[in-house]
């Protein structure tokens, strides 16, 4: 069953909530925080690549091609409902005066256009760019829309768009940014989009695609966002997931099954923000989420997860927020991981851990970071009652065998982290134990 937070423990994860709305929630660009990255492409329009030419300017430039005027026409054809008036503008042969139309020189050709603009009375522009956030337009999407050879940037969040994503996308070959989230999409996930040749931003979210993700979600050259959360998307997660070249991969509130991966591909340095909750992701915390070297949000809450947390966690020496309230796991909480010196978020609430230290009260506790609440802590407040602690049954089989002791190898200065299928410490081999969920991590130390 989908399973929601519950209104009465957002108070508990407060600090995180904040951050996660950003990530999950359609907001204007102007009110994200999560990186310089990408921030100028999250739901909203970038500075466009020059003002829309006034109503007059065929005198000055020459008009965009009769194709890209077709395929126009062709997107307001397919629109049912505009209330309000939204394409009202969209008649005439000059299309850079449309609204929501963005207008520049030619891509491959602006440096050109602008050396030779003294000597030539004319510059040509083409439809560089179409934003109608927001616009909250009922219909569907042309396949005309490949006749906009030049576009760079596809905006449409915040409508009611259905329908098939047009497979004709994969024809466009400067198109970058594609943003359709919070619309009524369906059907499996798009796969024409990962044929886009310079595709760096894709939102899906908040629509209806539904079905599994094709392994080659994960290994799209040059993707630097990838926003798939709040849809029906199932199965299980695809092991290429750490193999993806984007910083930011949001999986939240869809109905995947099965373990985290733990696969490692050679990109996986590059990952800053991870969110996993509200799935059904059963098993263990993986070993290797400890060997993320650039990750600063792992959000595993909302999910079915067991047995220990891993001490490679302590090595997330970047992490800011790390979140797995509200699963199944046990024991006691790794000492280790309240001298995480960045952390701003440390949730472990509503598991069932048995063992908080007071190095945590003393490290976390006093600058407000840490939520323990509703779990088996003896003598602790705001705990489960003891008999659902007694009738745990996951504490027995469902426990994941952790290598105990100090700080992993890994996490030294000077160790080297490699992907590989043996693993080698000062020459003996050996495999962590998280390799049993899907992978093997290599770490050598010089």
């Amino acid at each position: 069953m989908r399973r929601r937070p519950p209104s009465h423990s957002r108070a508990a994860i407060a600090a995180a909530a904040v951050l996660l709305q950003l990530l999950l929630f359609p907001a204007p660009t102007s009110q994200l925080r999560i990186g310089s990255t990408i921030a100028a492409w999250i739901n909203g329009a970038p500075p466009p690549p020059s003002p829309n030419p006034p109503a007059d300017a065929s005198s000055s430039s020459s008009s965009p091609s009769q194709e890209e005027y077709t395929a126009l026409q062709a997107l307001k054809a397919a629109i049912t409902d505009d209330p309000h008036g939204a394409l009202s503008s969209w008649h005439g042969a000059n299309v850079c005066a449309y609204t929501g139309v963005y207008c520049s020189a030619p891509p491959d050709d602006g440096a050109a256009a602008a050396a030779s603009a003294a000597a030539a009375p004319t510059t040509t522009v083409v439809v560089a760019g179409i934003d109608l956030n927001r616009a909250n337009l009922r219909g569907t999407l042309p396949e005309s829309l490949s006749l906009l050879a030049h576009l760079t940037f596809l905006h449409l969040n915040s409508n009611r768009l259905a329908g098939a994503v047009p497979d004709s996308l994969r024809d466009l070959p400067y198109l970058t940014e594609v943003d359709i989230s919070n619309n009524l999409f369906s059907g499996p996930f798009p796969a024409s989009t990962l044929l886009i040749p310079s595709l760096v931003y894709l939102d899906l979210r908040f629509n209806a695609f539904s079905g599994e993700l094709p392994p080659d979600v994960f290994a799209k050259d040059g993707l630097d966002a990838l926003f798939l959360n709040d849809n029906n998307f199932d199965g299980q997660i695809p092991d290429t997931l750490w193999s993806s070249p984007a910083t930011v991969i949001t999986l939240a509130n869809n109905h995947f099954t099965g373990s985290v991966p733990a696969t490692y591909g050679y990109t996986a340095g590059r990952v800053r923000e991870v969110l996993f909750l509200n799935n059904n992701l059963t098993g263990c915390v993986p070993e290797a989420l400890g060997f993320l070297p650039s990750i600063e949000v792992l959000d595993l809450s909302y999910n079915a997860l067991s047995g220990h947390l891993p001490t490679t966690l302590s090595c997330l020496s970047g992490i800011e927020v790390l979140n797995v309230a509200h699963n199944q796991l046990t024991g006691e909480l790794p000492d280790l991981l309240c001298d995480l010196r960045r952390i701003t978020n440390l949730t472990v609430a509503f598991n069932f851990f048995s063992g908080i230290s007071e190095r945590c009260d003393r490290q976390l506790g006093s600058r407000g970071v840490f939520d323990f609440v509703g779990n088996c802590v003896p003598g602790r407040d705001m705990q489960r009652p003891q008999p659902e602690c007694e009738g745990f049954p996951g504490e027995g089989g469902l426990s994941c065998l952790r290598i105990p002791g100090a700080r992993p190898a890994g996490c030294a200065g000077d160790a080297a982290v490699s992907v590989g299928v043996g693993v080698g410490v000062g020459g003996l081999p050996f495999g962590l134990p998280g390799a049993a969920a899907g992978g093997v991590v290599t770490v050598t130390v010089p």
